[in-house]
């Protein structure tokens, strides 16, 4: 993490992490609909269930975000979000989040089925 996207107290914005949270998760939405048999979907953040910042993010720290599939509903998806930071040797569990994701028709932005 570089220092542009500092707080006052020195550590990331939550607002930075929750971004990077959003488009790991809808890519490993992606990743799980093809792996489901699904067709590669424009998607759409519908709700953030849940986002749990346990421990700050610190400049230069390399953040990972592993993403693990909640469920597949007929045009939604869920995905758990882990965030972890690496500080030299260490690996510290950051945040926490769950979203959902809903496919789209890119022209109508109506609903489609995933699979």
């Amino acid at each position: 993490m570089m220092p542009r996207d500092t707080n006052p107290l020195g550590s990331i914005f939550g607002g930075v992490i929750l971004s990077y949270i959003d488009q790991a998760g809808a890519i490993g939405a992606r990743r799980e609909i093809s792996k489901a048999g699904g067709t590669m979907p424009y998607l759409v953040t519908v709700a953030v269930n849940r986002v749990v910042f346990t421990k700050p993010v610190l400049v230069g720290d390399v953040v990972r975000f592993i993403t693990r599939l909640v469920k597949i509903g007929r045009t939604s998806i869920t995905m758990n979000i882990q965030v972890e930071a690496e500080r030299g040797t260490e690996v510290h569990q950051v945040t926490d989040a769950e979203i959902v994701y809903v496919g789209i028709d890119r022209e109508t932005r109506e609903p489609v089925p995933l699979l």
